[in-house]
């Protein structure tokens, strides 16, 4: 296997990792394999700061033994890639990939490009008010025009199936583009001599390189969006959500339908379903028909994500799944033998005790200032439990186990009134214009998490609502559109100040 080269100089990789892809590893390897194989290497690496708001960026160069000794002296290296002059790119995501383009480390015709597909989401894009999740098909387009060859799948889901590491796939991969003089067999090697998950990691190996090399079997996508029912329960809701409501609508009110399900009872998925189908009824009505029912589609998502609301019983209920810790010790690849712990931390305020204390009860420590101090002296400290101990998993389990009792709730009453007091609104706006009903069904997305944040979202969401009815039936929908998008667009609330500040000048 051999490599062109425009000038003699040593080959260059540049590494772009998130803290526990193991980019070290993955270093170690190519140094290994390269050394075997007749080259001095050296590695280096510049660490990113924690694990998702930056990434560490290792370099690897070879330059041939043999030709170092014709020429008489030992090669250079850099100690960082020089933009330009990169041969190999390998990024442990998508959101790396564009980091290395942005860089300059990508160069047509010179560079080859290895990528696995998957995302590990940033602090923005988890912390956006709305939806923050970026569009990464722009960033396969541009790298697929940027490098000299393009390879990229979903690695991580590969290293998931193999109980190996996203480093092993992302060699395979790396072996199968032939960008580096190296025979199969000196990664293989390279593996087998670091002695850590050696059979996992040549199962992840094996497995990249034959999807690098596009010889992997075809693989049929699941459908991600289509909702799963199970039990008779969740059979029962299906049926009756494909005989009563329209084609664009029943797919979201089946994920809506069984979320509640799961959030409290076959008695709440019913009312869910029972406001969707007032809803349909009224769009159908308003034309919606000739709308693709985008209105009820809009509801039934917004619906659902209102009346399966995050109280302490939820939050406490989810913590201890059996599935959860199954999914934890599998991301830490962890046997069966080796021990786990899991540390939860909370920190709830005054509000969310009472949520979840009877309606009357939590009614009069709300009301009463006193009182207020008192629970506040309570649960001022945050807690830690370790749901991986007995007396941590019970203490949860107990909590989660008041679902039972969640419709005598504070926060139960109160959320079925907002979520009332909503649905009234849009009903509302449908018998003026249904691009204002549309508009005001999606408003309601800004209120949601526990907290502050949900209180600041209630705020702006209530204060919204007031301020378009004081407009102009024609600039109600234009104008809520864009209070919510001005919501969403900064924690601080500046934008949503001035875009209100600007409708009150305007009526």
């Amino acid at each position: 296997m051999t490599v062109e080269r425009t000038r003699e100089r040593p080959l260059t990789i540049a590494i772009l990792a998130l803290g526990g892809q193991g980019g070290g590893v993955l270093t170690g390897w190519l140094v290994e394999a390269a050394k075997s194989s007749g080259y001095l290497a050296q590695s280096t690496f510049v660490a990113g700061v924690a694990q998702r708001t930056g990434a560490t960026i290792y370099c690897v160069e070879m330059f041939p033994r043999d030709r170092a000794a014709a020429l008489g002296k030992e090669p250079v290296f850099t100690a960082y890639p020089v933009p330009g002059d990169v041969d190999l790119v390998i990024a442990g995501e998508m959101a790396e990939t564009g980091r290395a383009i942005q860089k300059g480390f990508v160069t047509p015709n010179v560079t080859t490009l290895v990528a696995s597909s998957h995302r590990v989401y940033s602090i923005d894009e988890k912390s956006a008010l709305g939806d923050g999740i970026v569009d990464q098909r722009p960033v396969a387009e541009i790298a697929s025009r940027a490098a000299k060859k393009f390879v990229c799948f979903d690695m991580q889901e590969i290293a998931d199936e193999t109980g190996s590491v996203i480093s092993s796939v992302l060699l395979g991969a790396i072996a199968a583009t032939g960008a580096l003089p190296i025979e199969r067999a000196a990664f293989e090697d390279a593996i087998r001599q670091a002695g850590r998950a050696v059979a996992a990691n040549l199962e992840g190996f094996a497995r990249g390189f034959e999807k690098g090399a596009g010889r992997a079997a075809p693989r049929a996508a699941a459908p991600l969006e289509k909702a799963m029912p199970a039990g008779p329960a969740g059979r029962a809701l299906a049926e009756q959500i494909a005989e009563t409501l329209p084609a664009p609508v029943a797919e979201l009110a089946l994920h809506g339908a069984l979320r509640a399900l799961d959030f409290q009872d076959i008695a709440y998925a019913h009312m869910y379903l029972d406001r969707i189908a007032e809803i349909v009824k009224r769009d159908r009505a308003a034309g919606g028909d000739e709308q693709q029912y985008a209105l009820s589609a809009e509801c039934a998502r917004q619906l659902a994500l209102q009346m399966c609301y995050e109280d302490t019983i939820r939050v406490a209920e989810l913590k201890t799944r059996a599935e959860r810790h199954s999914r934890i010790r599998g991301q830490l690849a962890a046997t069966h033998d080796q021990p786990m712990y899991v540390s939860e931390y909370f920190h709830p305020r005054v509000e969310e005790v009472c949520d979840t204390l009877p309606a009357a009860l939590a009614a009069r420590v709300l009301g009463s200032p006193g009182m207020r101090r008192l629970f506040g002296k309570l649960f001022s400290k945050g807690r830690i439990i370790r749901t991986t101990k007995l007396s941590g998993f019970l203490m949860l389990r107990t909590l989660a186990s008041m679902r039972r009792w969640r419709r005598g709730t504070y926060r139960f009453a109160l959320q079925q009134q907002r979520i009332g007091d909503w649905l009234s609104c849009v009903h509302e706006a449908l018998d003026q214009d249904y691009d204002y009903a549309l508009s005001v069904a999606r408003s309601i997305e800004i209120v949601k998490g526990y907290g502050d944040t949900y209180e600041r979202g209630l705020t702006r969401y209530l204060r919204s609502i007031d301020a378009v009815r004081q407009l102009p039936p024609g600039q109600r929908a234009a104008a809520m559109q864009k209070l919510h998008n001005a919501a969403l667009a900064d924690e601080q609330g500046r934008a949503f100040e001035q875009t209100l500040d600007s409708l009150g000048a305007a009526a």
